[in-house]
């Protein structure tokens, strides 16, 4: 059966499983006595099965000359294709939203952005399990793809380790190429990433359960942080209730998208090594102690000076600072409860811009996180630290053997022209919504939020939230073009785009 799947088009499948997940907002519709919902969900998921039916058995001759190109062009147009049929049991749900709302929507949950032109109460929590199961389904897909996909033509961010260029596949690939073609490499992996990857939902999940939140609530939480969508239902995650124990387990499940080693079922050969020692994984604990730490004592050196300021409970401070920075660096979103009070306490009033910087960093490589990733940022400071020594000792030899020169060596010249990409990204989206009518701070608020798929920096990076949905339709597809671009890195697209030969 798996085998059989593996020869249809990714596409093809892709469609399918989005049929597949509409029967889960359909069965809670029903068991909550939802019928309306229960039904929407339903002839959705019908219509896009038997849709799968039909363009399999149409394309079931079908033999791509580069296979791995193929599959890679196949998750683009998984972008391209896929939020307008997972937009049809939304616009079922919602029979008087617009077209380019419920496009938004579920790019947004697709590319793990998190944004939403709705208000919560206005939609039902079968909806919101809805975008939740979208947002977890997106997250997977750019999990395996990371794997299966990305990783052979050295793309989102192993370029960086390997040092070959990207979108070339080296000769451990062709090796690997020969044994095993990539659909068979994407079955394999798939069943090596999603028994984990349900099994951390459901036990964060079932966590949430014991503390005190809600079933469906829980579920929603759940998802929002193994995909990094930060998707909440009608009840914000700061208000969920489950209190700083709730958090704590948010936090600890954090580490899966801060490095991949740290993933259970992967297999890797740096995981020999011990976790602790992951340069991903160590830069990530600099940064947020070195931030909350700044934060916090900004209180005795600025804020304390002032009367205006209250002097709240550190300990809650502390964690809010904590919670948050961690939150943003992963580009899950999620607010703590406390942030209100780290943000009386550190008295800067809103932290946008640090936040902002943050979400830009991004998580792990090969993680659901999105932004630069720590790998690359990892690899332009030990090429910063090994220019600042030959500028000290112009003939010493670097340290860490040939692995380590490599990552400073061609490593950090890959990461810099993925900044550079990065960053001319964020100023051709910031042109675009310029000319659509939105003002400076919103444009580069709205900008970063979209590529670094992070959408609730729209609710706390400026000083007032900006509301998607009071955005036009022009800036809505902009946005939505921007989370896609973001997803998949321009890296990608590029090699998809510019033709390439793999090395033998």
């Amino acid at each position: 059966m798996l085998a059989r799947l593996a020869e249809l088009p990714l596409l093809v499948v892709l469609m399918g499983l989005s049929g597949a997940i509409a029967l889960i907002p359909a069965l809670y519709a029903l068991g909550a006595d939802d019928l309306d919902h229960a039904r929407n969900f339903l002839y959705s998921a019908l219509i896009l099965l038997v849709l799968t039916v039909m363009l399999g058995i149409a394309t079931a001759a079908y033999a791509p000359r580069d296979p791995a190109r193929s599959h890679l062009a196949a998750l683009v147009l998984a972008y391209a294709v896929l939020p307008f049929a997972l937009a049809l049991p939304l616009a079922d749900a919602l029979p008087d939203t617009t077209l380019t709302n419920a496009w938004f929507e579920m790019v947004s949950s697709f590319t793990t952005t998190g944004a939403s032109v709705y208000a919560p109460e206005r939609l039902a929590d079968a909806v919101h399990l809805w975008r939740a199961t979208v947002g977890w389904f997106g997250g997977f897909l750019i999990l395996l793809a990371a794997y299966a996909i990305l990783a052979p033509l050295n793309l989102g961010g192993t370029e960086v380790s390997s040092g070959r260029p990207p979108g070339r596949g080296g000769i451990g690939n062709a090796q690997v190429a020969r044994t095993a073609d990539p659909g068979q490499r994407l079955t394999r992996f798939a069943l090596m990433l999603f028994p984990a990857y349900a099994a951390l939902t459901v036990l964060l999940w079932c966590g949430l359960l014991i503390l005190g939140e809600t079933g469906i609530a829980a579920l929603i939480h759940a998802m929002g942080t193994l995909s990094t969508s930060g998707i909440s239902g009608r009840t914000p995650f700061q208000d969920s209730g489950t209190g700083a124990a709730g958090e704590v387990l948010v936090f600890l499940c954090f580490a899966f998208a801060l490095t991949r080693r740290a993933f259970p079922g992967v297999r890797l050969t740096e995981n020999r090594r011990p976790l602790l020692q992951d340069p991903e994984l160590r830069l990530a604990a600099l940064l947020i102690l070195a931030v909350t730490l700044i934060l916090f004592l900004r209180h005795w050196f600025v804020a304390g000076q002032s009367d205006a300021t209250p002097r709240g409970n550190g300990l809650h401070a502390v964690w809010g600072i904590l919670f948050t920075v961690a939150s943003f660096l992963t580009t899950t979103g999620y607010v703590s409860a406390d942030w209100q009070a780290a943000s009386l306490w550190s008295g800067v009033g809103t932290h946008g811009l640090i936040l902002l910087g943050l979400a830009i960093i991004g998580g792990g490589t090969a993680t659901t996180a999105g932004g630069v990733k720590l790998l690359r940022v990892y690899a332009l400071l030990r090429h910063g630290e090994r220019e600042l020594e030959k500028i000290i000792h112009p003939s010493s030899i670097g340290r860490g053997g040939a692995e380590a020169r490599r990552l400073r060596r061609d490593g950090a010249q890959f990461a810099w022209v993925f900044f550079m990409l990065f960053a001319t990204s964020i100023a051709a989206v910031s042109a675009l919504l310029l000319l659509a009518g939105v003002d400076f701070e919103r444009t580069m608020i709205l900008a970063i939020a979209a590529l670094t798929t992070t959408g609730q920096l729209a609710d706390v990076g400026a000083a007032q939230p900006i509301l998607y949905g009071d955005l036009s339709g022009a800036v809505k597809v902009i946005l939505g073009l921007a989370m896609v671009v973001g997803r998949l890195e321009t890296l990608a697209l590029l090699a998809l785009v510019l033709p390439g030969r793999s090395r033998r």
